[in-house]
């Protein structure tokens, strides 16, 4: 192998090394991001019936998003004793997932969702680019293997290399 190759090897290795840091930090913020939500939104009472409720008709009389969407937040609403408590399960479940590096891909992308459909939700109630950035965000750890550096897929991807799951 001349030393050029090698160089260009070292040099991928390197930039492998640093991208993985990256998302790290990324998977680290945006799981952060959800438990910190999760203990705030608690807190207010947002995860009893009577709090999600009252969230969701504050988005449906106040945001600017589609009427379908309107239609499924008032469905939400309307069954508040499940949605409620599925909320809050989801978010900490994000959170602690994201956080610990396990199945990353898919969890970031159910994150992606998640926070999308918040983002619509919210539409025309606070600034735009408030959950705009942490859904990109998450795409982005769906598509990069975001769990390999300081996460728990590190193990995991020595056991199966080729799986898409991180």
């Amino acid at each position: 192998m001349n030393t050029a190759t090698q160089k260009s090897q070292i040099s991928a290795a390197i930039g492998s090394r640093e991208t993985g840091i990256g998302l790290a930090i990324v998977r680290l913020a945006i799981g952060a991001m959800f438990v910190w939500v999760f203990f705030e939104n608690r807190g207010k009472g947002l995860y009893t019936p009577g709090g999600y409720a009252g969230l969701i008709n504050y988005y449906i009389i106040n945001g600017h998003s589609p009427g379908v969407w309107k239609s499924v937040m008032k469905l939400a609403a309307s069954h508040a004793s499940m949605a409620a408590p599925l909320q809050g399960v989801t978010e900490i479940s994000l959170g602690v997932l994201l956080l610990v590096g396990v199945l990353t891909r898919p969890v970031a992308l159910v994150a992606c969702g998640f926070l999308a459909s918040l983002w619509i939700s919210e539409f025309g109630t606070s600034w735009i680019w408030e959950l705009l950035i942490p859904v990109l965000a998450s795409l982005g750890l769906a598509i990069g293997s975001a769990g390999t550096t300081w996460g728990i897929d590190s193990w995991l991807s020595r056991k199966r290399p080729d799986s898409i799951l991180w």
